[in-house]
């Protein structure tokens, strides 16, 4: 049996063989054409026609600049110009307090006295201010009788006139000091505190019987009286807003809690340095509060509008890319060629920027896959041999990053 089953197999084998050399090969998948790739010429980088990664490119004309709206943070504050912080100018215990914050006062009224010995004192020195002086003027009377008499010396009657001119000199400056508190004639040690001008308590920090001192340790105005019809404006601007907010120039505040208003302000003043800090400009506005809606410290949004130039374009944000320190887009001259061009940036918003140089209305900008093309330019830059420019040329990191990366 062994010998047949070996017989059949060899007889068998042939005919497969003959039928495996009959058969059809299977066919192979053929291969795709190799995509030409894109070249530098000069500053441009020039895609062949069809090339698959054009249709990956985003493209956006520049268009003609409008007038921008810019929102910039601000808080309301107290107009200083209307408001008056009293502190006391002697020590004393809190007495009495007159008036409470929201009450509208007048100047002169009395906003709360203090029991004070440091101002009695002053009250005794121009008590007898006015004694030595009444003394001098007796003694000047005296001896002028006896010098018309021939009794007294002309050196003794001289000495008593200027005795008597300083006498008086010293009742005026003691009597000045404590009327510009308030006291009258006599030592009460009362000290009252009055305000300096009409407008309303807008702030109160004191309690009965406290005790005040007036080396500025206390942590605030005692009273604060203000006009609230009138109210100051703290704006934080970037430098590109100094040319429009110009004393005079006109904004639109609005507060998140009065939704849906607006008020009319005016820039008042500029201040000439930035903060370091914040890189800001301070501006200070004025605003009207007739009605005494808005309240200080609230939060708000102070809107201007920036006239643009008529040379400048509009550009998507998505455009434009920072490299170096420079704003740097890449523009398509022609069907499939790119070369990237630095502009001036005017202002930049989160949607749209405003370019001021570098670029020309109509002129086609890249706004998808901006990164890759970047990255394929500075390939072509290497394979046509060019060096690129660090900061200058798009995609292109910095000689340490690239010297680390060879590393």
């Amino acid at each position: 049996m062994s010998l047949a089953r070996t017989l059949l197999l060899s007889s068998l084998l042939p005919a497969l063989a003959l039928l495996s050399a009959c058969s059809d090969p299977v066919a192979s998948p053929a291969e795709a054409p190799a995509v030409a790739a894109p070249v530098m010429k000069g500053t441009q980088l020039q895609f062949p026609a069809g090339h698959p990664q054009l249709a990956l490119l985003g493209l956006a004309p520049a268009e003609a600049a409008r007038p921008i709206v810019v929102d910039l943070p601000a808080r309301l504050v107290w107009n200083e110009d209307r408001t008056q912080r009293i502190q006391p100018a002697f020590a004393g215990r809190v007495d009495r307090i007159l008036v409470d914050v929201g009450q509208a006062v007048r100047a002169g009224s009395v906003l709360a006295q203090l029991a004070s010995p440091e101002f009695g004192t002053a009250q005794a020195e121009a008590a007898k201010a006015r004694a030595d002086m009444a003394l001098s003027q007796k003694t000047l009377q005296r001896l002028s009788e006896l010098h018309e008499a021939g009794v007294a010396a002309r050196k003794d009657l001289e000495l008593a006139e200027a005795d008597a001119a300083r006498a008086q000199a010293e009742v005026q400056r003691a009597e000045a000091r404590i009327r510009l508190y308030g006291a009258g004639v006599g030592v009460d040690q009362r000290l009252a505190l009055t305000a300096g001008m009409a407008g309303v308590v807008v702030e109160r920090n004191l309690n009965p019987g406290q005790e005040l001192r007036p080396d500025g340790s206390a942590p605030a105005a005692l009273f604060v009286i203000s006009d609230p019809s009138s109210l100051w404006v703290q704006i934080d601007a970037r430098e590109s807003e100094v040319g429009t907010l110009r004393p005079g120039a006109v904004f639109e505040l609005t507060v998140p809690a009065l939704a849906g208003e607006t008020f009319r302000g005016t820039v008042a003043a500029v201040a000439d340095a930035i903060d370091a800090s914040s890189r800001t400009i301070k501006v200070r506005g004025l605003v009207s509060n007739p009605q005494r809606r808005l309240k200080a410290e609230m939060l708000a949004s102070a809107r201007i509008t920036r006239a643009a130039s008529s040379e400048a374009v509009v550009i998507p944000a998505s455009s434009v890319q920072l490299s170096g320190g420079t704003h740097w887009v890449m523009v398509q001259p022609a069907p499939g060629v790119f070369e990237p061009r630095e502009i001036n940036v005017a202002w930049l918003g989160a949607k749209e920027v405003t370019v001021q140089g570098g670029l020309k209305l109509g002129e086609q900008v890249v706004v998808d896959n901006l990164l890759l093309l970047a990255r394929q330019y500075r390939q072509a830059l290497e394979a046509a041999g060019q060096a690129p420019v660090p900061g200058q040329m798009p995609g292109v990191a910095p000689a340490g990053e690239r010297s680390g990366a060879a590393r």
